[in-house]
């Protein structure tokens, strides 16, 4: 079991079940596919705007701008090792998202998932800083995703998709 702590600091998130249900959807899938079903652990979310994630992004990661997710794990791991007591922190942008799934075509409930599970398995030591970690970790993506019903995120959408 995993402990889930949410927390909102822009009003645009209005729905602090639904953010509470995709995570625990997305997190219970993620888990169970790279065999981590049986971890106690506890994860922290915090659902915030562009301006704030600015400001995070600039502190930690040197670029004055917003991003879409952040990672913070807790404890330093390797890729599908259980992890400790604490996964760690994951971090939303709401505008960025909303921005990126209008102009992706995709449901902002969708990319928010996709978003969470990137943010949950970035906690679980997964990484995309070389072409062969970005594949692995777009494969597991993609598994994921598609056990949750949602699209894979990485192929272009055809025309008909976009109507």
């Amino acid at each position: 079991m995993i402990i889930i702590d949410i927390m909102v600091k822009d009003a645009g998130w209005n729905d602090e079940k639904m953010l509470y249900n995709i995570t625990e959807k997305a997190l219970t899938t993620a888990m169970h596919h790279v065999s981590l079903e049986n971890v106690v652990s506890e994860i922290s979310l915090l659902f915030t705007d562009d301006e704030h994630m600015a400001k995070i992004n600039a502190q930690w990661r040197g670029k004055n701008k917003s991003t879409n997710v952040l990672s913070f794990p807790a404890f330093p791991i390797k890729a599908g090792n259980p992890p400790g007591p604490m996964l760690g922190d994951i971090i939303i942008a709401r505008e960025t998202v909303v921005l990126e799934a209008e102009k992706q075509g995709k449901t902002f409930q969708d990319h928010l998932t996709h978003m969470i599970v990137h943010g949950i398995l970035h906690l679980l030591g997964y990484d995309h800083e070389t072409d062969d970690e970005a594949h692995q970790m777009e494969k597991l993506e993609r598994e994921i995703l598609q056990k949750l019903s949602i699209k894979d995120p990485y192929i272009e959408l055809s025309i008909n998709d976009k109507i």
